[in-house]
């Protein structure tokens, strides 16, 4: 008890010696977040901020594709609707170099430590030298098994697994009976969704959005391969309705035992793991798979908070994230909910915390997994633009949105692989034409 309060106390005084000054002047600020769980706990925790500087805060809180929308729109239109924005490591590069952003190189609070940050997602979010968003979890994608039902299998998932290895682990542990699928992956059509997943994945079968003069490369045979095996694996053995299912989604049918395998971002462990997950108990954790070819089929992303240049409020919004995304607020959720539930994957120091190595048993292979991801050469054939499942050109939401729509008809049954790969091709080289690619 005595730790807990002591935790909670050095979180709270951490936003005192910056709030004091603004709490006589209390600010209400607005702050746009997705409804991932970690975001969820955040929210549940910032009165604690709140009583400490004198300020509130407006939630706006919007599932994936939503919240998307509507930052981009506010922040490429300079609406000013939000003081504090959710952004990814797609987003953060692109505004920040059109000046949307502003800069956290100073004005943080002075124990936030950007020093700490870990290297391949600080990079990430950082133009010429400038930090424009601080990570509040870093992730890379990884394999969540049932150990059981693998187990009943006759199988051992390595910890290095092919995708062929991966697809038969999945046939073995179906039981349509009971309802239990033997893989789940993303299949909701989005940017951020499945193609994020499907991104990540085509990289390790060889495949590439763009050759070296930005031509188009869907009517390549990688991509074939690609949507081939992803289809073929996901009607053999995912679950009904797959091509409805997200982030989110998933994350329920796992936590529900309905899922032997799923593929997503390494986030995700501590909730699979905790308390609402009925198999928590029964989870292994592997390196996503590859094919052979040198490449793995992880991603690298963080999910960020950044300041917007139209908001009135920067140097409140900055303490609100110097709190949010700082060491104290990592002891914050430790006391309350134990050092398995910590925001994972951006700081160095958290992966030598004694604590949090005994108390999360994902943690090393979440750490290898953001490692392994090598944003400058994603996949197996040269490429002209940076990013793991992205493409990090401002054309991409919008060119990625729309082929995500045809493969999540594809998983549907809607069309054939072959039709979604031809409309994909057909999408891109156009959008890129009239871009002036």
């Amino acid at each position: 008890m005595t730790l807990k309060r002591n935790l909670m106390s050095t979180a709270v005084g951490f936003g005192l010696a910056a709030g004091l000054a603004s709490a006589a002047m209390a600010e209400e600020i607005t702050i746009a977040t997705v409804n991932n769980g970690d975001m969820v706990r955040m929210q549940k925790l910032s009165p604690q901020w709140e009583e400490a500087t004198g300020n509130t805060i407006n939630w706006v809180v919007l599932e994936e594709n939503v919240l998307r929308q509507n930052v981009t729109t506010d922040i490429s239109t300079g609406g000013g609707q939000y003081d504090v924005m959710t952004i990814g490591t797609y987003e953060a590069p692109i505004w920040g170099n059109n000046d949307w952003l502003v800069s956290l190189n100073e004005g943080m609070a002075e124990d936030w430590n950007a020093d700490d940050l870990l290297p391949a997602i600080r990079g990430g979010l950082t133009v010429d030298g400038t930090l424009y968003a601080a990570p509040f979890y870093g992730e890379s994608s990884m394999v969540m098994y049932r150990t059981d039902l693998m187990e009943a299998a006759g199988l051992e998932m390595p910890d290095a697994p092919t995708w062929t290895q991966i697809r038969e682990a999945a046939a073995a542990m179906t039981d349509r009976d009971a309802d239990i699928n033997g893989i789940c992956a993303r299949g909701k059509a989005g940017w951020g969704e499945n193609m994020a997943f499907l991104t990540a994945m085509s990289n390790s079968f060889g495949a590439r959005w763009f050759d070296m003069d930005w031509k188009a490369q869907f009517d390549s045979p990688e991509w074939k391969e690609t949507i081939d095996f992803y289809l073929g694996m996901m009607n053999e053995s995912g679950p009904a309705g797959a091509a409805n299912n997200g982030f989110n989604e998933n994350l329920t049918l796992f936590q529900q035992g309905k899922c032997g395998m799923w593929i997503d971002a390494t986030v995700a462990a501590s909730f699979v793991t905790g308390a609402d997950s009925t198999v928590a108990d029964k989870v292994g954790f592997a390196l996503a798979p590859d094919n052979g070819l040198g490449k793995r089929g992880n991603w690298l992303w963080a999910w960020s908070l950044a300041i917007p240049a139209s908001s009135e409020k920067q140097d409140i919004a900055k303490d609100f994230i110097s709190w949010a995304t700082g060491q104290s607020y990592t002891a914050l959720v430790a006391g309350e909910e134990g050092w398995a539930n910590v925001p994972p994957g951006t700081r160095t120091s958290l992966y030598e915390n004694a604590d949090y190595l005994a108390a999360a048993p994902f943690a090393q292979m979440t750490l290898d997994s953001i490692n392994s991801a090598d944003p400058s050469n994603p996949s197996v054939q040269e490429v002209p633009y940076t990013g793991v499942q992205f493409v990090a050109i401002p054309e991409f939401s919008g060119i990625a949105t729309q082929t995500g729509q045809q493969f999540s008809d594809a998983l549907a049954g809607n069309q054939t692989a072959d039709e979604a790969l031809a409309n994909a091709q057909s999408i891109v080289t156009e959008e890129m034409e009239a871009a002036g690619y």
